[in-house]
């Protein structure tokens, strides 16, 4: 194994996953620390962790566990996937992680790139920008649990670190792979260990990643790797066939983002769906148990969700408590999945990382295999001989995602 990666949360980690593999990379996801060593072809090895909203100690821990094995594989080079929308608050897992990890690696100058031209998402001057909308006023500002009040990405992960935090500019970036060498250089001679990197276009990436060759620690959104392949004589080349799987979709949304609100809204339009609110969840109006009978016997591709407005999450956080409200729904739809697989459903379509993240711990999924891009960011994933799956995080994909996603998990539309 040459890169070693270590993603906190399971759709971001899929989303890296899909980039390596587009550059040529054969590229496995983990779900969880592996118990046995990788196959000898695997060139990139992701280990996702579902870390993002836990303590920082414990998500230390675990990272520090996923880097043992994977330095175990023998790579060369390592990389800590965070959410292209920087998903972390001033208590967030981010910068502790990256300088827990920086720390047992003795790496003196770490990118910290979550820019991903391909969605959007866009660094200038250390701010974090979402097309041409500043972070904190793209919809991120509202996020149930990681609600992001700061565009900066300097401030926010210095908040959370105890080094000083330094800056490459988009003036240098653009300037190429050497002028970016040099400045990392420099920011890290004047003790600026984590250093933020402008990127405004995949030409920057691919610039950027030219530049870390030999570094061993960097890390980023799924973009910042997008020019790691090629430090190992690897380029871009096609994908084995997707086959795809026959017989019912089913889709389960926790999402609140902006993004997934209106693929629901896009999906109402010709497909049936259920929505499933706080106070119904805890009364027991809809169980599981409930929701899955009605998504059998729905045609098409029934979706299942609790995705709502920032007023109304607001209202059942106030009234039921943000961690028992989060944690429920979780269950909620980790049950929903293990009944329908039971069920024989063949294709699961999820949207949101906790959610996502549930689901695939629900299922204990412990592997999966990298299939055609449904979106920008959204792979195919293959967890079994018969299930097929979509992680999407929940600002990423069209309008019409998930008659799409749902499409693709078939084998149609490649």
């Amino acid at each position: 194994m040459k890169l070693g990666c270590i993603g906190d949360d399971f759709t971001g980690s899929s989303d890296l996953a899909n980039t390596l593999a587009k550059q040529g990379m054969r590229s496995v996801q983990y779900t969880g620390i592996p118990t046995r060593p990788a196959p000898p072809d695997v060139e990139a090895g992701i280990v996702a962790l579902k870390t993002r909203s836990i303590p920082a100690a414990d998500a230390i821990a675990q990272s520090l566990a996923a880097l043992e094995w994977l330095r175990a594989q023998g790579c060369e080079q390592f990389y800590f996937k965070y959410c292209s929308t920087f998903d972390s608050t001033a208590d967030g897992n981010i910068g502790p992680v990256a300088e827990a990890l920086a720390d047992a690696l003795d790496a003196t100058a770490v990118v910290v790139c979550p820019a991903f031209p391909g969605t959007g998402r866009s660094i200038y001057q250390g701010h974090l920008f979402v097309n041409d909308t500043l972070l904190n006023e793209s919809g991120m500002e509202n996020h149930p649990l990681t609600p992001m009040k700061d565009p900066d990405i300097r401030r926010v992960l210095a908040a959370q670190s105890k080094g000083a935090v330094g800056h490459v500019p988009a003036g240098t970036v653009l300037a190429g792979a050497d002028a970016i060498s040099t400045a990392l250089a420099a920011e890290a001679t004047a003790g600026r260990r984590l250093i933020v990197v402008d990127a405004l276009r995949d030409e920057d990436l691919l610039q950027l990643g030219a530049a870390c060759k030999g570094l061993a620690l960097v890390t980023g959104g799924s973009g910042a790797a997008l020019g790691l392949p090629a430090n190992f004589g690897i380029s871009p080349q096609s994908t084995s066939i997707w086959t795809g799987e026959a017989g019912k979709c089913v889709a389960l949304s926790g999402s609140c983002s902006v993004a997934t609100r209106a693929q629901i809204a896009q999906h109402k339009l010709r497909h049936s769906t259920l929505e499933v609110s706080a106070k119904a969840l805890f009364d027991g109006t809809v169980t599981a148990q409930t929701a899955t009978d009605w998504a059998l016997a729905t045609e098409g591709v029934p979706l299942i969700y609790s995705s709502a407005e920032p007023e109304i999450v607001a209202a059942a956080q106030a009234e039921y408590g943000r961690s028992r409200s989060a944690d429920a729904f979780e269950q909620f739809f980790a049950e929903i999945a293990r009944l329908c697989t039971a069920a024989g459903i063949t294709k699961l379509l999820t949207a949101g990382g906790e959610t996502s993240g549930a689901i695939v711990e629900g299922l204990s999924l412990s592997q999966l295999q990298i299939g055609p891009e449904i979106d920008p960011g959204v792979p195919a994933l293959r967890a079994s001989d018969t299930l097929v799956l979509a992680l999407k995080s929940g600002n990423f994909g069209a309008p019409d995602y998930f008659e799409k996603a749902a499409d693709i998990l078939a084998g149609q539309h490649q």
